[in-house]
């Protein structure tokens, strides 16, 4: 089971890049950063720092919304940043 940190590092990453996505990509060409933006409702709940009150009822719809090939996709693709960026991990681990 991963860990809180690691979750919520993960998450962090993704919104980061959803919103880099969701500036170069237009919804008409392609759904998946339009699903993704919607997932900034979930904010709140996977920042650090944030309370562990779990997440909303629109956090969920949102994620329910969500394709798997997209939000895979970006969990890879946002692992592989650091490296391609020429930087250190940031240590996420998905156990």
């Amino acid at each position: 089971m991963a860990s809180i940190v690691s979750i919520r590092c993960q998450v962090a990453m993704v919104l980061l890049l959803v919103v880099a996505l969701g500036t170069q990509m237009g919804e008409a060409q392609n759904t998946c950063p339009t699903q993704l933006t919607n997932l900034n409702v979930c904010a709140p709940f996977v920042l650090p720092g944030a309370p562990n009150t779990g997440p909303s009822a629109e956090c969920c719809a949102a994620l329910q919304g969500t394709n798997r090939d997209c939000l895979c996709n970006t969990l890879r693709i946002a692992s592989q940043l650091t490296s391609q960026c020429q930087l250190p991990s940031f240590g996420c681990v998905l156990n």
